[in-house]
């Protein structure tokens, strides 16, 4: 089998300890990650007092990043949280320049971010989501120094320098919900984090090297701009109210279960579904197939095929999805041989329910359609 064919196949057996459905975070949850952070290369504007006419930039090495959040989750994928974190890179060069350079040092950020994101439900095994964010990050420079052709720029004699700016990121994941622990998921992250250009800056000292040691040349404050990093981070996230996990589907070729319903009127039929789905099992289709085959049998003026939800999700969404719940019913009631014009559907959305629950609940008798013979 070639690789492109064997995709598919990996990505079923990778998703299979993973959770079927994708959950919406309601309520409490706790996170964090850690992995590689990219520093962009950072631009020294010029500063003649220390013998520096032109622009130069410092780069960087691959580093460290990490961080920690507490967050809410509103229940319809709009989720708010406060955020720790922290950054590492070391200095790797100093240019533009045609001599060669010793260079030293390492740059940290630091400090607290407030982010807002928003989970994309699409109906997948895996949550993406999108965010910003805003706060306040120390950076501090630590032994920054070059040094060529007799000449050295280290950090000032009054050792390692940090100053306090205005950050923000923009983030871009995936979550991928585990199974075996309701609540746990694993997280993948991109962030963009950037460090806003102040007035202030940091002070530098320019040494010439003698035979008698090194003469000051100069002292003056230094400003650095674009201060960027991007960061790729693995994660864990526990939502601190999840619901206990959802039974495992039936065997392959067993009609699943429906929930024992409420007493219904005669002429009723009532269909289930499964969480934040409209999809027809073999349970529902046989049950459409017995009221299509009554309607033949009895004497009807028209069949109501009328949708619900339950509680869980926004009422938006849920009038959406009661809409097509309903929608799929009718259209296997035409395939069974019923007349479409005999078909009256409507979606009723999280309105009646047939158990009474809390709002966000997810109560499995309110996801139905009910099939009235009239």
């Amino acid at each position: 089998m070639s690789l492109p064919r064997r995709l598919p196949l990996l990505a079923a057996l990778l998703a299979a300890p993973l959770a079927a459905h994708a959950q919406t975070v309601s309520g409490p949850y706790v996170s964090l990650g850690a992995g590689v952070g990219l520093q962009q290369d950072e631009v020294a504007l010029a500063n003649p007092a220390i013998g520096r006419p032109n622009n130069n930039f410092w780069s960087f090495d691959p580093g460290f990043a990490g961080q920690v959040s507490l967050g809410w989750g509103f229940g319809n994928g709009l989720r708010a949280e406060i955020e720790g974190d922290f950054l590492s890179n070391g200095v790797s060069g100093y240019g533009p320049t045609r001599l060669p350079r010793v260079v030293g040092g390492t740059e940290q950020k630091y400090g607290g971010m407030a982010n807002v994101l928003y989970d994309i439900r699409l109906g997948w095994p895996v949550t993406p989501y999108l965010g910003v964010g805003f706060g306040a990050q120390a950076v501090a420079q630590n032994g920054f120094m070059q040094d060529a052709a007799g000449f050295a720029l280290p950090v000032s004699t009054t050792g390692d320098q940090t100053i306090t700016a205005f950050a923000y990121q923009a983030i871009a994941g995936v979550a991928w919900p585990v199974a075996a622990v309701p609540g746990l998921s694993l997280t993948a992250e991109y962030r963009f984090f950037g460090i806003a250009p102040g007035d202030g800056g940091f002070d530098r000292h320019a040494y010439a090297n003698t035979p008698s040691g090194a003469v000051p040349m100069g002292s003056a404050p230094t400003r650095f701009v674009n201060d960027f990093n991007h960061s790729l981070m693995l994660g864990l996230r526990y939502a601190l109210w999840a619901p206990p996990a959802p039974p495992p589907p039936p065997p392959a070729g067993t009609p699943a279960s429906a929930p024992t319903p409420a007493p219904a009127p005669a002429r009723t039929y009532l269909v289930f579904f499964d969480w934040d789905s409209a999809d027809l099992n073999d349970r529902a289709r046989q049950i459409i197939a017995d009221a299509a085959a009554a309607s033949t049998h009895v004497e009807v003026t028209r069949i109501e095929v009328n949708g619900h939800t339950d509680a869980s999700g926004s009422a938006v969404h849920n009038q959406a999805l009661s809409e097509r719940r309903a929608q799929a019913v009718a259209a296997e009631l035409v395939r069974d041989g019923v007349a479409e014009n005999e078909i009256v559907t409507r979606g009723f959305g999280e309105s009646q329910p047939l158990v009474p629950t809390a709002a966000g609940a997810r109560e499995p008798q309110n996801r139905r359609v009910e099939i009235i013979l009239d």
